[in-house]
């Protein structure tokens, strides 16, 4: 797998239709696409194609069922290829489950950034 079958634009333009509804303090990507990117070897078990985690101080108040919701649906899996699994935290509530929660610890590790970086 290569950079271009991620489809970076189709990326930008996901993160940018949720930014656009809430600003965003990051977004993250992993699942196995990303693993792939990075040479995973093809006999294990994939999980996830797509993990996209969102952090949002904008998220407090909203119910988490809601704010994954709204984000999921703004998710264009034909275009990218497969379904993604979406996360939506508060900066507590994204420290809180990277302590406790493998799959968002891995992306928080070794997934992509998908927003620049702040000047």
């Amino acid at each position: 797998m290569t950079a271009a079958e991620l489809n970076r634009r189709e990326l930008e333009r996901y993160v940018e239709r949720v930014a656009d509804r809430c600003p965003l303090e990051r977004a993250l990507l992993g699942g196995a696409r990303v693993a792939d990117l990075r040479g995973a070897p093809p006999q294990r078990e994939r999980g996830p194609e797509y993990v996209v985690i969102f952090v949002s101080e904008h998220f407090s108040g909203v119910p988490w069922l809601e704010r994954v919701h709204q984000a999921g649906s703004l998710w264009d899996a034909l275009e990218m290829g497969a379904p993604a699994e979406v996360h939506c935290y508060t900066p507590p509530e994204f420290s809180r489950t990277r302590a406790t929660l493998p799959r968002v610890r891995d992306v928080a590790t070794s997934g992509l950034e998908l927003l620049p970086e702040p000047a």
